[in-house]
């Protein structure tokens, strides 16, 4: 990929960074945006020219009308010289991030707000819906940019693989809806990649011993001021491993 080439980025919170210094120059309010992203530390490495528009909160379907009034569709960004898009989205469309902050909250709020939350109640039906946005994305990434390399990367770890600490201030039943919810989401996001015939980027493997609770945590606990997030050495190793798909074989992380 040639040095100034255009390089969009898209998602929400997992690629827009949150609570990572230095903030985005010019950043949309409310986008959380973040200057030292994967996005931003790709481009650094690449020479590109990166227009990010990703934006914390959006769901996979708010990429195609825009999360806010006054605020573009980050499709809109997708242009026809376009040479390199990412995408991270599908969090906040089957309620994963959210799902984890309302149970590290004090228990008689947590009783209340994660009435309703098991694994498998509406999963089915959140997750086809996710599908379907991924398709729709994807589809018009294409047509507005059908000479550039796409790739959906997934999220980092948060909570243990199982069998991990016992220290994790998490009810078991939270954990085990934890992982599913992870674990669909990973499958949702690299089934989408391949209908489309792009890459994916399971930084969600890479991770499993990154999670928050690790010695080397590449997302952050229920404690942080931005719970359930990536850090900045997260965001480090999601940069390497999309590097390194795109062939960059001595970047950090790959």
């Amino acid at each position: 990929m040639e040095p100034g080439a255009r390089y969009v980025a898209l998602g929400s919170s997992f690629a827009a960074g949150p609570g990572i210094a230095p903030p985005a120059p010019g950043r949309p309010r409310g986008s959380l945006r973040s200057a030292a992203n994967y996005p931003a530390l790709v481009a650094a490495r690449l020479g590109l020219h990166l227009v990010d528009v990703s934006f914390s909160g959006a769901t996979t379907r708010q990429l195609l009308t825009g999360k806010r009034r006054g605020v573009a569709a980050q499709l809109d960004a997708v242009t026809a010289d376009t040479r390199l898009v990412t995408l991270t989205s599908g969090g906040n469309d089957v309620g994963y991030i959210g799902g984890l902050t309302l149970a590290s909250l004090p228990w008689p709020v947590r009783r209340r707000a994660l009435a309703g939350r098991g694994a498998g109640e509406g999963s089915d039906e959140r997750f086809a819906r996710l599908a379907a946005a991924f398709d729709d994305v994807l589809a018009e990434v294409r047509r507005r940019a059908p000479g550039a390399t796409v790739l959906l990367v997934d999220y980092p770890a948060v909570v243990p693989p199982e069998g991990g600490p016992d220290a994790v201030p998490l009810r078991p039943e939270v954990l085990v809806w934890a992982r599913d919810t992870a674990r669909l989401l990973a499958g949702t996001t690299a089934a989408a990649a391949q209908r489309a015939g792009y890459a994916s980027v399971a930084v969600s493997a890479a991770s499993a011993a990154h999670h928050a609770w690790s010695a080397r945590p590449w997302t952050t606990t229920g404690r942080s001021r931005v719970p359930f997030h990536p850090t900045a050495a997260g965001m480090r190793g999601a940069a390497g491993l999309v590097l390194a798909s795109l062939g960059v074989r001595d970047a950090p992380g790959a």
